[in-house]
């Protein structure tokens, strides 16, 4: 093979692997309240965890007191209360 060609291969297989990995790729921050936590899946919550959901570059306005308990896992949190589901 020729030094173009296989550079052509290596750039069509890099460009592949990059698409798969930035199409799984899913993120964003969940609140519920003034508790908020970052999740890794998009998930449908049940409508009693009252939760907004916010793109992963969500920042909260200055002034507004949030906080970040993280947890693995699918659930949310209940005032101070993970509820798996």
């Amino acid at each position: 093979m020729t030094f173009l060609r296989k550079s052509l291969i290596a750039a069509i297989t890099g460009a592949g692997i990059l698409a798969l990995s930035v199409a799984s790729a899913s993120a964003a921050i969940v609140c519920s309240g003034t508790v908020c936590w970052h999740v890794h899946e998009t998930y449908d919550y049940p409508p009693g965890a009252r939760v907004i959901i916010h793109p992963d570059d969500w920042a909260a306005d200055p002034g507004d007191h949030y906080i970040f308990r993280e947890h693995e896992g699918r659930g949310y949190w209940a005032d101070d209360t993970w509820t798996d589901w």
